[in-house]
């Protein structure tokens, strides 16, 4: 198998392919043109969407050139893969928005040069498409039977898909097809969501122009618990600092449960593949031992945050969780709003104080929380549910509240 290929194999990204062989021989041949797309749906991408990123950059290594597509076109329709109903349809400035947004934190992570890897939006060919001379071109070479037998559109027609819906198989084969002839473009890379779009786009271009190309898709990554990887308590882990801190995003890896951490290690980390093992297997407790691999985790918590927020804010959620679980006193990178002194002066509720931060998304989150006996405030339960916090709870000029045992935010009196 292509050296390029075996990474991807080794480090568990690959889970099919159109023709793997085939594939190898042509990256054996020649460096190959490749391309992933995203759709702007929102302002910032989450850890889910970056698998397939993670792999451009292990194939741009060796010496292939990566295409971010961002879908300023097929947005304006919405993919329906994986969904049960229709997306929210957005205007068009709000899908820009979103574009101009994703394109910044992709170049962030990936560092496009214009030659090895570079950006395209497929609103450039798709905005100003005749319909008519599309349906003729285009259209002829999909059979609806065929379509209908794609996963994506199988489960949308029990809870129903709409015609404009049933247009983006066709929009994003015609991505494939315009690359190709604009870049020489020979794979499409993705989610295995997108196994039926990619492959419906490959047969595309082996009808219209004659040419073999390829896809290859990656697992949809789930935890070891089976829950959709990347999941938190307020949702998604999104990329956006505004909207999930350094500090949470580091917790977020820092906490993954035992059985993860060699997995996304390698698929999530650049470090060598002997390595990720090696940190794995050294921390795992001597034979008879209790596994200890906390050290193995918070290197996996570091690498990521590293490659997504860079190292100077890595190094600031790695002293802020030290300070948290250790006694230190570097706190700074821990999730932080302030809070009224005049109003914590008279006494706040501690329902009210949990409901205004991040480690509770509502009141009735923040009273089970009270009542399971998980919140504390500096290091003081909250035994009831009609505690008021005081001034008198202040230390430093903060409240420091904690929910369970890994889950903090400072509320600074201002």
């Amino acid at each position: 198998m292509n050296q390029a290929l075996q990474i991807l194999q080794d480090r568990g990204f690959i889970r099919q392919c159109t023709n793997l062989e085939g594939l190898s021989r042509a990256m054996d041949e020649r460096p190959l043109a490749f391309y992933i797309g995203c759709d702007p749906t929102g302002s910032s991408l989450h850890i889910g969407h970056m698998v397939p990123f993670f792999a451009l950059r292990h194939l741009r290594a060796a010496g292939h050139t990566g295409i971010a597509l961002v879908g300023g076109g097929t947005a304006r329709i919405g993919d329906p893969s994986g969904k049960t109903e229709m997306r929210k349809v957005l205007s068009y400035d709000e899908i820009d928005h979103n574009a101009q947004a994703i394109e910044a934190q992709l170049d962030r992570f990936i560092g496009f040069d214009g030659k090895t890897a570079f950006t395209a939006n497929n609103k450039d060919w798709l905005a100003g498409l005749n319909y008519i001379d599309f349906l003729r071109d285009i259209g002829s070479h999909f059979s609806v039977n065929r379509m209908l037998t794609f996963e994506s559109y199988k489960k949308r027609l029990e809870t129903g898909l709409t015609f404009v819906e049933f247009n983006y198989q066709l929009l994003q084969s015609y991505d494939f097809l315009e690359l190709y002839r604009r870049h020489n473009c020979r794979l499409q890379i993705g989610g295995d969501d997108q196994w039926g779009n990619i492959v419906a786009g490959m047969e595309l271009i082996r009808r219209i122009e004659g040419a073999e190309v390829f896809g290859l898709t990656f697992p949809l990554v789930t935890t070891a618990d089976g829950k959709k990887m990347g999941k938190t308590e307020k949702g998604a882990l999104f990329l956006d600092p505004t909207v999930v801190s350094p500090y949470e995003f580091f917790q977020y890896w820092r906490n993954v449960v035992d059985a993860d951490v060699l997995r996304f290690l390698l698929m999530f980390t650049f470090l060598p593949e002997e390595e990720c093992q090696n940190l794995v297997r050294e921390n795992a407790g001597a034979e008879g031992a209790p596994p200890s691999i906390n050290e193995a985790k918070e290197r996996l918590a570091y690498e990521v945050t590293a490659l997504i927020h860079g190292r100077d804010e890595a190094e600031k959620a790695r002293a802020a969780a030290r300070a948290m679980f250790g006694g230190g006193a570097d706190r700074q990178a821990v999730p932080a709003k302030p809070v009224s002194a005049a109003e914590l002066a008279k006494g706040i509720a501690a329902i009210e104080l949990f409901a205004m931060t991040d480690l509770c998304a509502s009141k009735a989150e923040a009273r089970r929380l009270i009542a399971q006996g998980g919140a504390l405030v500096n290091d003081r339960k909250i035994e009831s549910l009609e505690t008021l916090v005081d001034s008198s709870w202040l230390r430093e000029g903060e409240l420091l509240l904690k929910a369970g045992k890994k889950r903090f935010f400072r509320l600074v009196a201002e």
